[in-house]
């Protein structure tokens, strides 16, 4: 299967034609007769974009976007029907919905001609009643998909991943990665993100842009291709942030025909470092690159930090530490994305006693009001199963 990119041109005749798919079918390209659109396209200079794709939704940019996670499943099913009723109820008003999954599927199905056809899953079994639904209470959608995990792609495709011998290299949980030095896997997320955004989501959020934890463990144990980066005069760490930023940069400027922001989930400790050297994640480089940088600061994600001994336990004091190292960060850029931040609405037990809190309304408005201590007024709440602490105070 190849993935290769898709010209303007190209995009803009295949708006002319019946096999485009019922996604691109839904979207207002101009109506150009069809013996007339190729010497049009001749006349266009080869670096302006050939056209501006509109979906036929109309979403307006909250003042502040304040929102959750829904999973594929809750998406298509029962709770989505009391995730948009909590969202009625308070000053919530986003949703981040997964479309290509930790597992590397589709959480809908796509069109029968469709090259992500074996990858798609009936989860969301109408995406468009589904955005229609945000659109009548306008709630800001933004589309998740997972980069670099994905098991299917790593099985499918093993050349594009990392062998460990003649298998395709797991974790400890049983999960593949597929190589951010590979730009075929390049396209092939930024085709889906395109297809998202074709559907009508307002904002691509991209998450596991990097390396697998610890890859520096196994930068000489496993058996990969370095692709374009192989001749590239640095070590193999700056080869790693290099590549992951160079990622991000192209899956930008290939989605600014789609009028789509780019947001990317990070790491919150890689805001503490240089760059962190085994994923390839620096901090800076990926914030110059991306229209929003969602750092991933749950208290219950640090060790000894800040000179907190145990984090989860004082969750405004660690946000509020934490903001206040990115708002310096961020100030050293030229032009900073906006920051918004992945908080925790959901119990780390697994800390063990005394070194967590069961997080309800005052922990999750902790740190809410941590940030906004800060003058970072936009967020996300995680909660893996999608079941929101009830009672919560979200005004801004």
């Amino acid at each position: 299967m190849q993935f290769k990119k898709i010209t303007a041109a190209a995009l803009l005749a295949a708006s002319f034609s019946q096999s485009s798919g019922a996604a691109f079918a839904e979207g207002k390209a101009q109506e150009i007769p069809v013996r007339e659109h190729q010497s049009l396209i001749r006349e266009i200079p080869e670096q302006m974009p050939r056209f501006k794709f509109e979906s036929g939704y109309n979403f307006e940019y909250p003042d502040a976007v304040r929102g959750l996670y829904v999973t594929g499943h809750s998406a298509g099913g029962e709770k989505f029907n009391s995730l948009t009723k909590l969202i009625d109820d308070t000053d919530l008003n986003a949703m981040v919905i997964d479309i290509k999954d930790d597992h590397g599927y589709l959480t809908y199905k796509p069109v029968e001609n469709s090259p992500f056809k074996d990858i798609g899953k009936p989860y969301i079994k109408d995406p468009q009643k589904l955005l229609k639904t945000l659109e009548e209470k306008q709630i800001y959608p933004i589309a998740r998909v997972v980069v670099f995990k994905d098991t299917a792609l790593a099985h499918k495709k093993p050349e594009w991943s990392f062998k460990d011998g003649n298998e395709v290299w797991k974790n400890g949980r049983g999960e593949s990665f597929v190589n951010p030095f590979v730009k075929d896997v390049w396209d092939y997320n930024v085709q889906i993100a395109i297809e998202a955004a074709k559907m009508g989501f307002k904002e691509i959020q991209f998450d596991y842009v990097r390396f697998p934890e610890g890859f520096e463990r196994r930068d000489a144990s496993l058996g990969y291709s370095m692709g374009d980066y192989k001749d590239v005069d640095m070590d193999n760490v700056q080869k790693r942030v290099k590549a992951v930023t160079d990622f991000v940069a192209y899956a930008r400027k290939e989605l600014k025909p789609y009028d789509v922001k780019v947001s990317v989930d990070i790491f919150g400790y890689s805001a503490t470092l240089p760059e962190a050297p085994g994923i390839g994640q620096n901090f800076s480089k990926i914030s110059e690159n991306v229209d929003v940088i969602s750092s991933m600061i749950y208290p219950s994600h640090w060790t000894s930090y800040f000179g907190i001994a145990k984090p989860d336990t004082e969750p405004y004091r660690l946000v509020q530490e934490y903001a206040k190292l990115e708002k310096q960060k961020l100030g050293e850029l030229k032009t900073p994305p906006i920051s918004r931040p992945w908080l925790q609405d959901f119990t780390a037990s697994w800390l063990g006693s005394g070194n967590y809190l069961v997080y309800g309304k005052k922990e999750v408005e902790d740190q809410i009001k941590a940030l906004q201590d800060q003058g970072i007024n936009e967020y996300l709440l995680w909660n893996a199963s999608n079941r929101y602490t009830p009672g919560v105070d979200y005004t801004p």
